[in-house]
């Protein structure tokens, strides 16, 4: 592929169809890429929290039918939902650390109860008024926030990797083995390999080192037994509890979360040399929000778009709506059958954790990526980056220091991604720089835009 003024060659554009068998195998590549971290958000969630692996089979069935029905809906649109574009959408971590924190003390009626009220309420006043409040959130801010999630989840990783929290063979060298070999795999496959080699090594090391489990006796098969082959979702499995300090939580996660799709959809347009119009923004704004409330009520953590298969779209140049639409029916279809969720429970935590830990740190290396392309590290820069990840590392690793705080407080200021952005929006809103919406006085041309993005938008004619 060639590339000329920041547009590659696409082998199929955004409305073009493939023929039906290479639409069908191009979107079984973006389910491979996406459906081990997307149900790992889940498998996370639901066991620190403490549910029977019926119930987590349950919630990772949820968690792909809904990613399933919002990624067609995001190929498709129904109304103003939708952006006709090729996201593929699944479960987000940023709601990983709120969504196990209350589901732990207040249980998961209180989250499902949160993501009910939060969803479309805060998301879709953005898409709404997206134009007004994008300034507020430039790379900078953005950056942050994503660098926090990959850097809160690495304990997480870390605990999986040893064999979970609680387990009575924590640390033992099986697990570390397991964990060691997944890691191993994904990153010499990576790194060594290109094509779809390259593309799926996450999902090549997770199945390396689950066979290595099968091996050694470490995966027991009863529940995938047990599991009925299909089954309808039930409204209100985990029942809803409104409380407000967990509302508010998930509604300043909900601003994260679209600030991640805005990022996503930006990158996948870029393929075509262009921003995102305000139609695709706000369609695409309006899905995360409505289908991540709909699936709270069937048992779905929130969805929104997936990084990685925007990166798969510029890889390949493959942009057609039509393939990410086939991947979308593919989730879907597995989200009806109980026995897939069961088989992803069945994966030994040291499995998931070795692959857990190169997400995390991935996650956390394109956060610092977005900062290093687009922000000069001056002195007012780096003073922002210091306080907000100072701030939200700090009560990552030592929640109890802020216990002397009121409850609500507590919850609210002890998530590690809310602390982060919301230091980092109100230091550069309110610090001089060109990344401060009220201080512009840089080259840009308009506020919260690199000069970059400005010509991007000028050259495509877009709003």
């Amino acid at each position: 592929m060639t590339e000329t003024d920041g547009e590659i060659e696409l082998e199929y554009g955004r409305d073009e169809k493939p023929p039906l068998l290479k639409s069908l195998l191009l979107g079984l590549q973006h389910v491979a890429v996406m459906i081990v971290p997307a149900t790992a958000v889940a498998y996370i969630v639901a066991g620190a929290v403490g549910l029977s692996a019926a119930d987590t089979a349950y919630i990772v069935q949820m968690v792909l039918l809904f990613s399933g029905l919002a990624t067609v809906v995001q190929a498709y649109t129904v109304g103003p939902v939708g952006a006709r574009l090729p996201i593929v959408m699944g479960t987000s971590f940023t709601f990983v650390g709120a969504a196990t924190s209350i589901g732990a003390d207040a249980g998961l009626a209180a989250v499902f109860g949160a993501i009910l009220v939060a969803g479309f309420a805060v998301e879709g006043l953005i898409g709404w008024q997206f134009e007004r409040i994008r300034p507020f959130f430039p790379p900078l801010v953005t950056g942050l926030v994503v660098v926090i999630i990959g850097l809160y989840l690495v304990p997480v990783a870390v605990d999986y990797a040893a064999g979970g929290v609680g387990a009575s063979d924590y640390g033992a060298l099986h697990n570390i083995g397991l964990a060691a070999l997944v890691l191993g795999v994904a990153v010499v496959l990576n790194l060594f390999t290109s094509g779809i080699t390259r593309l799926l090594s996450t999902l090549v090391g997770i199945a390396v080192g689950y066979v290595a489990a099968v091996a050694v006796g470490l995966v027991n098969f009863a529940p995938v037994a047990d599991a009925a082959w299909f089954a309808v979702p039930r409204p209100g499995a985990f029942g809803f509890a409104f409380e407000p300090v967990p509302i508010v939580t998930f509604a300043f996660l909900f601003l994260v979360s679209a600030m991640e799709t805005v990022g996503d959809m930006s990158s996948i347009t870029a393929a075509e040399g262009r921003n995102p119009t305000h139609e695709e923004f706000r369609g695409g704004l309006f899905t995360d929000g409505l289908m991540s409330s709909l699936g709270g009520v069937f048992g779905a953590f929130p969805v929104t778009s997936f990084s990685q298969n925007a990166g798969v779209v510029n890889f390949t140049g493959v942009m057609s709506r039509h393939v990410v639409g086939v991947a979308g029916v593919i989730l879907a279809l597995l989200g009806f059958s109980p026995k897939v969720g069961a088989a992803v429970t069945t994966i030994p935590s040291a499995v998931f954790g070795g692959a857990v830990l190169l997400m995390a740190g991935m996650v956390a290396a394109s956060g610092a990526r977005l900062i290093f392309l687009h922000v000069d590290l001056d002195r007012r820069n780096m003073v922002i980056v210091g306080v907000a990840l100072g701030l939200g590392l700090g009560v990552a690793t030592r929640p109890d220091a802020i216990q002397g705080l009121p409850d609500a407080a507590e919850t609210f200021f002890g998530e590690p991604v809310i602390l982060t952005a919301l230091t980092a929006l109100v230091l550069n809103t309110l610090t001089p720089g060109e990344q401060s919406p009220l201080f512009d006085a840089g080259p840009k041309g308009t506020a919260g835009e690199s000069p970059a993005e400005s010509n991007a938008v000028a050259t495509s004619g877009e709003d």
